[in-house]
């Protein structure tokens, strides 16, 4: 992926405004546009949304791991 895509990729994989992705990644919605209009994404604001996605990809994976661990207990029941 394109680091002057990330911001808009990252919009429209999640479902997010600007203005949401600005809350979740600690930025200002006007610092999150401008980065997204301009294509000048800084390295601070890359890895923060990298990260962001890297905990939602680590959230998923917990959530299987638990239902997994759920079905094995109540099959050994």
């Amino acid at each position: 992926m394109q680091d002057d895509n990330l911001i808009k990729q990252t919009c429209k994989e999640l479902n997010l405004t600007y203005k949401q992705l600005g809350e979740l990644i600690g930025y200002g919605e006007g610092a999150v546009k401008n980065s997204a209009s301009t294509g000048n994404v800084s390295e601070p604001m890359q890895h923060a949304i990298k990260m962001y996605k890297r905990i939602l990809e680590l959230e998923n994976e917990l959530k299987n791991t638990n239902q997994i661990k759920q079905g094995l207990k109540e099959w050994l029941k």
